[in-house]
C-alpha cells in the first residue's frame, strides 16, 4: 500500500501532495518539526517530531519502503528514501533516482564546499509556477505507476 510522506518544514507543496493524494485515497504523514497546521483531511496525519536538525528526515527515513513516495528537497534524507526503494520528488517536480542520486549528492557537496569558501555566494533559484505544475505532473505520474504495482 503506498503512503506519501511529505518533509513539511518549508515545503512549498504540502497542499498540493495532500490534495493529490486525497483524490487517490492515500495515507499522507506530514513530518515536520512544528509550526505545522494539521490537516482536516481524514487521510493526513501530522506528525510532530522532536527538535533535532535532522529528525524529520531521521523519522520518515525509519518508515519510507518499497512503493512510497516521499516529498523533500532534502538530498541526504533523498538518498536515504531512494536507497529504501522510495520514490522521490522534489518540491519543483524533479524525481531522485537510483541512477541521479550519486550526482545530486556530489553536486550538493561541491556546492556546499564552494559556498564556505565564499566562491559562491547565491542559493537556490527561486520557486515558480512552472515548478509546482511540474511537480503535480510528477507526482500524479508516480501515484498511478505506484497504484499499479
Amino acid at each position: 500500500m503506498t503512503v506519501i510522506y511529505v518533509d513539511a518544514d518549508a515545503c512549498p507543496v504540502k497542499d498540493e501532495a495532500i490534495r493529490v493524494a486525497v483524490r487517490h485515497r492515500i495515507t499522507v504523514f506530514v513530518v515536520s518539526n512544528g509550526g505545522i497546521r494539521p490537516s482536516a483531511e481524514l487521510l493526513v496525519e501530522t506528525v510532530i517530531v522532536g527538535d533535532g536538525p535532522d529528525a524529520a528526515d531521521d523519522w520518515i527515513a525509519e518508515r519510507c519502503g518499497v512503493g512510497d513516495i516521499v516529498i523533500t528537497s532534502d538530498i541526504p534524507l533523498a538518498a536515504r528514501a531512494v536507497s529504501a526503494g522510495a520514490q522521490v520528488i522534489r518540491p519543483n517536480g524533479n524525481p531522485i533516482t537510483e541512477a541521479s542520486v550519486g550526482q545530486i549528492l556530489a553536486t550538493r557537496d561541491l556546492m556546499t564546499q564552494l559556498r564556505e569558501a565564499g566562491t559562491i555566494t547565491g542559493g537556490p533559484e527561486p520557486f515558480v509556477k512552472r515548478d509546482r505544475s511540474r511537480f503535480l505532473d510528477t507526482l500524479e505520474t508516480t501515484i498511478r505507476a505506484a497504484l499499479k504495482e
